[in-house]
């Protein structure tokens, strides 16, 4: 026996005697699964000690009378273990009447860190009593401390029903068994959460985890003090000081050689130097400055976003990067840009530095099933239309990393750069779901029977389960279906496919050698249906292909790799192959067609940020911006077709859409003074012309030309959402000029070319250290665009002219 006193001396006895292994979950499923911010020693003294106070409190809550609870006992079976028997009437519930019950607990394992305490609880009074009794595996894991210091520990409760008689009664006293457990452990959950903090579902304290990045924990001055405290501003500050004070000291001295009044030059090579030492150093500090100022007023255009609505809400903060590599110019000005089932989000530009802290968070909409993975990419900033240098990029695959190491991960960078200088971001990532697992994966399966014209049906705990720790997911993953079939080899590998919310999963074991491997459906390309052939045994199959570079993880199981690195695996044999190609197909194109939407639904949320046309102000200064002429063209098209590019008519959407610019809408002409038209437009930059996207509004200009042979268009443009578009507006002016045939031969082919000029310039509405890059890129860009529309409206005039 073990006295009350003794139980924490018993525990240290109970070291030398624990199993080496922790036990693996019971096949029923995972009952309660949740961290502590609670070392795992205090966590078991709290749950299993003698006269627990969050005992007491849980039998209050439950209804528990008539509790004995017999002290702890030492079991001398091969290894020893701790036992102990409590006999109490459980409370009645909506699933059962009150009921005598037989809790039998013994310690597999307690070293300290790890606690195992495995359960049996029998009910003889229940219909069909004793033909069965509850296993119930406690595990208390001992987790890394947090960032806070405080311990943590996780505390697992799995179980399973054994049946000690066979009966026919089987399904249903499982599923009265889940279902009890299920309400016990709610009220076990509530009271354990008055004793101990609770983390969140990433395993760690998302809002203390957060709470520092909310807002600017550091003053300007304090970060301004750990900016300047290097040796150049000192030096600096120093020989400024030193010659300050040297000017004060000295007198003025002769004019000698070419100086004049007003006019004192250096007279010796050594007062030469140090002045252009200085005059480098002063420039360097005012440099400095600069890009301090910049580097606190700009801010990402996702960051602090709240996320809307309910379903899988996906967190990430960005804290910070090392050793980013140096690009051509030396000086990296780095955004990060994540990607997760086709929706984007973007942090802010830091100013020239290889370490880079953001300290952002960015927040995904809920989704309506959890995403696989989550993209990362480092580019360096030099324009909004400049094809980005991308400094290094991760993939972060949700199903390879827990929620707890997702919580505060380092992600090293890919690329040849990012891999020289040993690249890595900061991140913490918190993946959580609102409506709960059950109701998620009800309305999950509902929504893919519409698409697969069949009924899913959900599977059983256990199943879900044994699925999990085959394939070591986690455990919101559950398994939709699985066949049995063949894998196509060199001889065909008998085995089974699963088909889970995220990924298609094979496992054979043949005569002890096992094949297991899966991938994601979003790496999927193409499923093709074979007709049968005598090395599929004379049935038909399906061909999965997969993207180039894609589940490289699940090579051992490609039936081959084609030239482009796509992976290719064939199953057949299937016992019913109409019924599980259409599963499977159908659960493809819904997951291929899924992140198509969401990015289009990303593209329409956008649009409510537009400002309407009609509202925009009419732009009649135009001349006091310095333009500079960028093309000049000679096109064999009258002046007044080619004019038909601004008309708003389906020339002019054909050459815009040609040119890369998504979803243009302009206003119909309206007379601004007299002599000039004016009109409103709007579009979207696609991905290839800038990285960013990026939105336009812009107001333009229409007059006739002042010698009468041409017409003259102003286009004034604000771009919206790429780094420093409101910094700028850019002015385009077209010069659109009749000119006579230069030939006879010409003159047959039509009476009249034309003769097109355009012009760009930029107006600064604030200043920036980054004007002359954005200047060149911008007139490198626009004009180039302008140009590529007007020679796709020749391409699309001139059919019609020559017939």
């Amino acid at each position: 026996m073990v006295p009350d006193a003794s139980f924490e001396e018993a525990m240290e006895i109970m070291k030398s005697k624990s199993i080496p292994d922790t036990p693996e979950d019971l096949s029923g499923g995972v009952m309660f699964d949740h961290t502590y911010l609670v070392d795992s020693k205090n966590l078991n003294s709290l749950v299993f000690g003698p006269d627990s106070q969050f005992s007491k409190e849980l039998r209050e809550l439950q209804g528990t009378m008539d509790y004995e609870e017999q002290p702890w006992t030492w079991n001398n079976n091969n290894p020893p273990s701790l036992t102990r028997t409590c006999q109490y009437t459980k409370g009645a519930t909506k699933f059962m009447k009150a009921v005598k019950t037989i809790e039998e607990q013994t310690y597999l394992k307690a070293d300290g860190k790890s606690y195992v305490i495995m359960t049996r609880v029998r009910t003889p009074e229940v219909p069909f009593g004793n033909c069965f009794e509850v296993v119930m595996l406690y595990k208390i894991i001992h987790y890394p401390e947090s960032s806070s210091g405080e311990g943590m520990s996780h505390l697992t409760v799995s179980y399973n029903v054994e049946f000690l008689q066979s009966t026919m009664m089987k399904s249903m006293i499982e599923g009265s068994v889940r279902d009890g457990l299920k309400e016990n452990f709610e009220s076990y959950a509530e009271i354990l959460s008055w004793h101990v903090k609770i983390a969140d579902s990433a395993g760690m304290d998302k809002e203390r985890l957060l709470a520092p990045l909310q807002t600017d924990h550091q003053s300007d001055i304090r970060l301004a003090y750990k900016y300047f405290c290097n040796f150049t501003v000192i030096s600096t500050v120093i020989m400024a000081l030193y010659v300050l004070v040297h000017i004060f000291l000295s007198r003025p001295g002769p004019l000698m050689g070419l100086e004049f009044k007003g006019l004192d030059l250096p007279d010796t090579f050594g007062e030469l130097i140090i002045s252009g030492i200085l005059v480098l150093q002063l420039e360097r500090l005012l440099s400095m400055i600069s890009r301090f100022v910049e580097a606190r007023v700009q801010r990402g255009s996702d960051h602090g976003i709240k996320a809307n609505g309910d379903g899988w809400l996906l967190t990430v903060a960005l804290l910070e990067a090392t050793s980013l590599p140096p690009v051509s110019s030396g000086s990296v000005d780095p955004y990060v840009v994540f990607s997760c089932n086709g929706i984007t989000r973007t942090s802010s530009v830091q100013l020239q530095t290889h370490d880079p802290q953001w300290n952002e968070i960015m927040e995904f909409d809920a989704m309506e099933e959890p995403p696989a993975t989550l993209d990362v990419e480092v580019f360096n900033f030099d324009g909004p239309f400049d094809l980005a240098v991308s400094l290094g990029h991760a993939e972060i695959n949700f199903l390879k990393h827990t929620s707890a190491e997702l919580a505060d991960i380092w992600v090293p960078l890919e690329g040849k750069l990012a891999q020289t200088c040993q690249s890595r971001l900061h991140l913490r990532i918190f993946l959580e779901n609102t409506k709960g697992p059950e109701t998620s994966m009800r309305e999950y399966l509902s929504k893919m029977e519409k698409e697969v014209g069949k009924k899913l049906h959900v599977q059983s705990p256990h199943r879900n389960a044994t699925f999990q720790k085959l394939f070591g997911l986690p455990h919101e993953e559950f398994l939709i279906a699985d066949y049995a079939c063949s894998l196509k080899r060199k001889l065909p590998l008998q085995g089974r496919l699963f088909l889970s919310a995220r990924i298609v999963g094979f496992y054979a074991n043949l005569f002890g050698h096992k094949t297991k491997f899966f991938f994601l459906w979003e790496d999927v390309e193409e499923i093709e249906e074979l007709t049968p052939s005598f090395t599929t045994v004379g049935t038909p199959s399906l061909l999965f292909v997969l993207k180039s570079g894609r589940g490289l993880d699940a090579k051992n199981g490609a039936k081959s790799q084609d030239k482009e690195g796509r992976l290719k695996f064939q199953f057949h044999s299937f016992a019913s192959f109409s019924k599980g190609s259409r599963t499977i197909i159908g659960l493809w194109k819904t997951k291929s067609s899924a992140i198509e939407q969401r990015a289009k639904l990303e593209e329409d949320q956008e649009d409510e940020n537009y400002v309407d046309l009609n509202d925009v102000q009419s732009v009649l200064s135009i001349g006091d911006v310095p333009l500079s002429k960028e093309y000049t063209l000679e096109l064999p098209i009258d002046a007044d077709l080619l004019m038909g590019v601004f008309d708003g008519g389906p020339l002019e959407a054909k050459a815009m859409s040609k040119v890369g610019c998504l979803d243009y809408a302009a206003t119909p002409w309206q007379d601004a003074r007299p002599g000039v038209l004016e009109r409103h437009a709007s579009y979207k930059f696609n991905r290839y012309m800038s990285i960013f996207g990026g939105e336009v509004v812009s107001t333009q200009l229409r007059l006739p030309s002042d010698d009468g042979d041409g017409w003259t268009v102003y286009d004034v443009i604000t771009l919206r959402n790429v780094p420093f578009g409101d910094f700028f507006r850019v002015h385009l002016r077209h010069n659109i000029r009749s000119v006579e045939a230069a030939s006879s031969e010409a003159a047959a082919a039509a009476s009249s070319g034309s003769r097109c000029e355009i012009l760009v310039g930029i107006e600064w509405v604030k200043r920036s250290k980054f004007q002359k890059r954005i200047a060149r890129n911008i007139c490198e860009k626009l004009a180039h665009r302008a140009k590529e529309v007007l020679e796709a409206a020749a391409r699309e005039i001139a059919p019609a002219v020559s017939g």
